[in-house]
């Protein structure tokens, strides 16, 4: 199988490098690489154009996220379009290996990879990676939850269904939904790692959130998100987060910066939503309600190959981060 990696970006000159760099370690080699820029004003473009890739453009005023990846899509001649955020970047040398191997399955439409953060992330977001992407892998997800910062599709399936360029966000569900109506499956692949890093302002957080309600107001129709559902899954949230942080010792480090990342995510979600609708129940569990206490976990090497990005930047160092 080929494999086409489709990376999108505005403004990503901070990360993208490092994403680059990662993909050239990758035991499966021979990637097409396509970088869709919707008008960066900053070193993006110029970074990425040192590494093999096919840079195209796209005017700031046509940019929706389902276009952006339509784009990348038609430019492919790859069996599988993976697609990652800019600023991401891999763990492990094998993460483009695990991302493929599902798709030995000939009845598996859609493969999602695991998500983290770093440093930069806020803490309550760590909590909602965890929720959303957990340890164990499935081959044959009863849901249609995905998320396009690390995801691969069959190209013969979007030529097929292309993505919905008129949503605000979450064309990756609305996308997946509609394969799995049709009888496809979509796999999670635990092992295959990446570190998404969000550095977003308050405000950011709260238009995240309430772009993505917008979206799945269009995309499921079942239940209405009232002003009762946003106190009761801000309190829920916050009471997990916090007891979360007093296991990790950072309870009054984190105290204030817990309550302002829920009270955004939920207050962005109700105005986004606003006396419409939400979502099924399986989606809406996964998406919005805490996940269960847990205490530390090491993750397993199993032999695999770290990436080392202190070593690599040797390699590129005009064009990685500090």
């Amino acid at each position: 199988m080929k494999l086409s990696i489709i990376i999108r970006c505005f403004n990503e000159e901070k990360h993208i490098g490092r994403l680059l760099a990662g993909i050239m370690e990758q035991t499966v080699e021979d990637v097409e690489i396509i970088v869709v820029d919707s008008g960066s004003k900053d070193a993006t473009v110029s970074i990425a154009s040192n590494f093999p890739t096919k840079i195209i453009s796209i005017r700031p005023e046509d940019f929706s996220f389902g276009y952006a990846l339509n784009v990348g899509c038609e430019a492919a001649t790859g069996d599988i379009l993976l697609f990652a955020s800019a600023h991401v970047y891999p763990v492990y040398q094998d993460w483009l290996e695990l991302m493929l191997k599902p798709f030995e399955d000939e009845r598996v439409a859609l493969v999602y990879g695991k998500q983290r953060g770093d440093h930069s992330n806020k803490y309550s977001e760590h909590q909602i990676f965890a929720k959303w992407f957990p340890e164990q892998s499935t081959m044959d997800q009863p849901h249609p939850f995905c998320n396009n910062a690390n995801c691969a599709i069959r190209r013969s399936l979007w030529e097929q269904y292309p993505y919905d360029e008129t949503l605000t966000g979450l064309e990756d569900l609305a996308w997946a939904k509609q394969v799995q109506e049709e009888g496809w499956r979509i796999a999670y692949q635990a092992e295959a790692t990446i570190i998404h890093v969000h550095e977003e302002a308050w405000k950011n957080v709260f238009n995240r959130y309430r772009r993505e309600a917008i979206a799945l107001r269009l995309i499921m129709k079942k239940e209405t998100f009232s002003f009762p559902v946003f106190l009761t899954l801000l309190t829920k949230n916050c009471l997990h987060d916090w007891r979360q942080a007093l296991h990790d010792k950072v309870f009054l480090k984190e105290f204030f910066n817990i309550f302002l990342f829920r009270f955004h995510q939920f207050w962005g979600t109700y105005r986004g939503y606003k006396q419409s609708y939400l979502m099924d129940n399986e989606v809406r569990e996964r998406f919005y309600y805490p996940k269960d206490f847990v205490g530390k976990k090491e993750e397993k090497m199993k032999g695999r190959q770290r990436i080392d990005y202190a070593k690599i930047h040797h390699k590129h160092s005009h064009h990685l981060p500090e």
